[in-house]
């Protein structure tokens, strides 16, 4: 039960004279929040995954924007759609939104898993740093007016308003700086802003125009985040004994490498648009990305792949829409070198087995970019792998022109993607190379795979491809795959 006070809600009058409820009632009143406290419930494991998950496929976004020399502009619209996909965070004021306190707990847990998760090396907190207060920058300049005016003031920010006498000191009537509302700070809590000479110095202290208090803010979240992060990785080893989190956490910290795959790891092609085994040569040179079409060439060259190579390459063609009798038809001609009984005792039942046929009948996942760039790693003689990572510069620049030379690939593009490469985001260079291979559909560059995107996994560039094809064709592209 709620007490009177409890029940009591701040409110004041919005532009047309009405009023706006704040709902300072809840748990979560603001939708800025600096997190200063830990979530102190009951949590799920399954709720402490997703929401972490959730968080990460935003956190994962905003760095390969960055990656990808994104403008501010688009990188704040590519955060919002993803935003809205994966972790909105509506308004007091929003209408039609059913559970707000839930999108700020959700909010609100997700970042201290992560917190957990990236705060092992200096490295990784960093990087999370650096895209948490990009988030906080992109939500901070969205927020409503009035509920960031409330947020502010729910905190100090050590600044002082600077009185109308300072200002005069500081700003001769000649002056064509604004003559509004200044904030007095140490110079040392805005040195983008000295570097950038927006801000008026006396005696040691920084005037900050109104227009510039973000910065004051962004300053200060950056700061409290990078000491509280440094206090998790102080109380880690803590946790080193529950062998629930563990195993969640190193999966979580591998998350900037590949991003976070999403719904393509249980998908399956729809009715009437399976794949048949004479339809791969194909799809390999229309629509595979270069993991798979690397292994896809081999095999045509080698009759043959090792085993963790046909696992790949094996779950990827499943996802896709290979029915099992497929399957074998596909890898029994593939295998032409080798006689009919070694084939069935020897590869048969492993190819069954991915199919959830045969041993403990697990339906296995295709593997994601992040499993694909950490597990397994390759050594002489083996496909498998990422071939932007796992190849040498030069034979990855020859692979990815003999693969899409013919689809828009020139040497010219190289630099960029070779940049990308050599500065560890993989799968941003991928994501490079289906913009520019797929420009001929209209795909622009900046646009990844949808709505600004990037590529996290093998089954999702190739899905996309197809759908691109597809609507270039005239055809309805929307039943290419359904879930499970």
């Amino acid at each position: 039960m709620l007490n009177r006070s409890d029940r009591q809600r701040t409110a004041y009058k919005d532009r047309k004279g009405g009023i706006v409820e704040t709902h300072s009632h809840l748990k979560y009143p603001h939708r800025l929040n600096f997190y200063d406290k830990p979530p102190i419930e009951d949590i799920t494991i399954e709720e402490f995954e997703t929401c972490a998950l959730d968080r990460l496929r935003v956190l994962a976004e905003i760095e390969s924007s960055y990656a990808r020399n994104r403008s501010f502009k688009e990188l704040a619209e590519v955060t919002e759609n993803i935003c809205n996909k994966y972790l909105p965070l509506h308004s007091n004021t929003a209408e039609k939104v059913q559970d707000i306190s839930g999108e700020r707990r959700k909010d609100h847990v997700g970042h201290f898993v992560l917190r957990l998760a990236f705060c092992r090396s200096e490295e990784l907190r960093r990087r999370f740093v650096k895209a948490e207060t990009t988030l906080f920058r992109v939500r901070y300049d969205k927020d409503d007016t009035r509920e960031r005016e409330v947020f502010l003031s729910s905190r100090d920010f050590n600044w002082v308003l600077a009185t109308p006498e300072e200002i005069q000191d500081l700003l001769p009537s000649s002056s064509s700086e604004s003559t509004g509302r200044y904030y007095k700070v140490k110079w040392t809590r805005v040195p983008d802003l000295v570097e950038k000479r927006r801000v008026v110095l006396k005696g040691g202290m920084a005037y900050v125009p109104e227009a510039e208090q973000a910065s004051i803010v962004l300053q200060e979240f950056q700061t409290h985040l990078e000491k509280d992060l440094e206090m998790t990785a102080k109380a880690l080893p803590r946790l080193d004994e529950d062998t629930r989190l563990v195993p969640i956490l190193d999966n979580l910290s591998k998350g900037f490498l590949a991003g976070v795959s999403s719904e393509w790891s249980n998908a399956s092609a729809a009715a009437g648009d399976a794949l048949t085994a004479d339809m791969i040569d194909e799809m390999a040179f229309k629509h595979f990305p270069a993991c798979m079409r690397n292994l896809h060439m081999c095999l045509r060259r080698d009759k043959h792949l090792k085993h963790f190579g046909r696992l790949q390459y094996g779950l990827f063609l499943k996802i896709l829409g290979l029915s099992i009798e497929e399957a074998l038809v596909f890898w029994r001609k593939a295998f032409s070198k080798i006689q009919d009984d070694k084939f069935n005792k020897e590869y048969r039942y492993n190819i069954r087995h991915s199919y959830g046929l045969e041993g403990k009948r697990a339906n296995y996942a295709a593997k994601s970019c992040q499993q694909i760039l950490m597990a397994d790693q390759p050594g002489p003689g083996d496909s498998h792998g990422c071939p932007y990572r796992h190849f040498s510069a030069d034979n990855l620049q020859s692979a990815l022109l003999t693969m899409y030379g013919e689809q828009g690939l020139t040497s010219a593009d190289m630099p960029e993607i070779m940049s990308t490469v050599k500065a560890g985001h993989y799968h941003v260079a991928c994501t490079r190379v289906f913009e520019i291979t797929h420009a001929r559909q209209g795909v622009k560059k900046g646009e990844g795979v949808g709505g600004g995107e990037s590529v996290t996994h093998p089954n999702q560039y190739a899905a996309r491809s197809r759908e691109l094809e597809k609507k270039a064709e005239g055809k309805d592209g929307d039943g290419d795959v359904v879930m499970q």
